[in-house]
């Protein structure tokens, strides 16, 4: 069973536990031109998967830069202001602080970004803190398949836990050895590079364990529930 979770229309709803004030209005045309490209299937090459994953998925092309892609909301985020919030179908619910997070076993992942929008970027550099660690000290429980990622930017996505638990996967703080911009989801964001970066949830606020898949943000407007760049999974 697939569920929706709900997202405020116009300017972000404000949250209790968002303490920090947003910037700037949802793109309400470029949140439209996407919907529209995913009724359209835009950018969709129908090359059949490959035998042998190539390093550039289908219908991608590499860039040098790293664009930067929000919903028009940016929360104005301290390190000393930000929380993590970890429940569910969990044994251990817990909350972290970002010193709490800072003190953990921190870890660095070398990956590459794979975008929806058909931009790939290789060989990023990222510090933080494993999702494998996160799940040492959360316990998930043997009914525990999928999570719901929440942002402080009101925007919200659904992920597999098979996924979430890939070596590679990343709570970051840090990018190239500097902490992540405001504009790049810090001063916390996920990375999850095996799939689409939508996946990959900027101003990471809450991960709930949860025993069905949600729909979140883009899935809700017709982007594919998983996003599997070398299967082109981008629209649902």
């Amino acid at each position: 069973m697939t569920d929706s979770i709900p997202f405020f229309g116009g300017q972000a709803k404000k949250d209790p536990l968002d303490r920090d004030p947003f910037s700037g209005r949802l793109k309400e045309k470029l949140i439209g031109a996407k919907e529209s490209w995913a009724r359209d299937g835009r950018l969709l090459t129908g090359d059949a998967p490959s035998t042998g994953r190539r390093r550039l998925p289908p219908g991608q092309r590499l860039v040098t830069d790293w664009p930067e892609l929000d919903l028009g909301v940016q929360p104005n985020l301290l390190p000393k202001d930000w929380s993590l919030e970890v429940s569910g179908l969990i044994d251990r619910p817990f909350k972290w602080t970002y010193t709490q997070l800072k003190k953990q076993p921190q870890a660095e992942v070398v990956s590459d970004i794979h975008c929806v929008t058909a931009w790939s970027r290789y060989d990023n550099r990222w510090q933080g803190v494993s999702a494998r660690h996160l799940m040492s000290v959360a316990k998930p429980r043997p009914e525990a398949r999928f999570l719901i990622l929440k942002s402080y930017d009101g925007y919200s996505t659904g992920l597999p836990l098979a996924h979430f638990g890939d070596e590679d996967v990343l709570l970051a703080t840090h990018w190239e050895g500097r902490p992540l911009t405001r504009g790049h989801g810090g001063p916390v964001r996920l990375v999850v590079p095996k799939l689409y970066f939508w996946k990959s949830a900027k101003w990471i606020r809450s991960i709930r364990f949860t025993d069905r898949d949600v729909k979140g943000f883009w899935e809700a407007r017709g982007y594919h529930d998983l996003g599997d760049p070398w299967k082109e999974q981008r629209y649902g």
